[in-house]
């Protein structure tokens, strides 16, 4: 007997983007990851508390009387001393209290010149500089010390005599051109005049080590060039008393103690 042929049906087949949905749900909890990471990112304490006890209720991991989840707040750092950092600040501190020493004695020293405007006395970074007028040391055009200047240098010699600090004697002339046998140009009058005062404070016993003499003609001007008075200004010697530690930055008025 005949008998029908049972018609086989084909299975579907398989979706091909099924995968997105595993995929998506992956992304989906990531992305809830990282939400929750960034909340917490900035530590508040009762905020933490209520998210971190939320999520142990939602996975079960609290039961009816349990113990809360607790956040503990961390603690900010505590600075430690840098004894390195400590040693250089009281290093600063004698160095500072030293060279303000030193400006006022100075001051005490020099202070009939100082009234007179012939003699200023400062302090900054560089050191303690005293500037000379020139023609307290020498006569014009020439670089011979004067007798009367021998006793204001000595007592600054006398001063520096002891102290460690190296010193810097800088000349400086006017722009009027200066031509003769002895100097061909403000250069070399500026750098002789230096040397001169060095060579006093060597005869007075500051140790020559510790000496440099500079000129620098008329370059420096710490005056107007075209008047008289800026000009007699521009004329001077500077000794620098240099800081061991130019870190430290102080002002002092130059004005004679009263």
């Amino acid at each position: 007997m005949w008998r029908r042929a049972r018609r086989k049906y084909d299975e579907d087949p398989d979706n091909a983007d099924r995968w997105l949905i595993s995929y998506a749900d992956f992304i989906t909890l990531l992305f809830a990851f990282f939400v929750v990471m960034y909340a917490i990112s900035s530590v508040n304490v009762s905020k933490s508390r209520v998210l971190s006890n939320s999520i142990g209720d939602a996975f079960g991991l609290l039961r009816p009387g349990a113990a809360p989840i607790v956040v503990v707040e961390p603690q900010q750092a505590v600075a430690l001393p840098n004894p390195i950092a400590k040693r250089r600040a009281e290093a600063l501190r004698r160095e500072k209290e030293h060279m303000t020493h030193l400006a006022r004695d100075l001051l005490s020293t020099l202070a009939p010149l100082v009234k007179e405007g012939k003699v200023r006395v400062t302090q900054d970074s560089r050191g303690v500089s005293v500037e000379i007028n020139a023609s307290v040391l020498f006569d014009p055009g020439e670089a011979r010390l004067t007798p009367e200047s021998d006793q204001a240098l000595r007592a600054v010699a006398g001063l520096l005599k002891d102290d460690p600090h190296k010193v810097q004697i800088e000349g400086h002339t006017d722009n009027v051109p200066i031509a003769n046998p002895s100097f061909p140009s403000n250069w070399e009058l500026s750098a002789v005049r230096a040397s001169a005062v060095v060579r006093l404070f060597i005869d007075s016993g500051v140790a020559p080590a510790r000496l440099t003499a500079v000129g620098h003609g008329s370059n420096w001007p710490v005056g107007p060039n075209d008047t008289p008075q800026g000009r007699a200004r521009n004329r001077r010697v500077a000794i620098t008393i240099l800081s061991a530690l130019p870190d430290n930055v102080v002002e002092l008025p130059a004005e004679a103690p009263k």
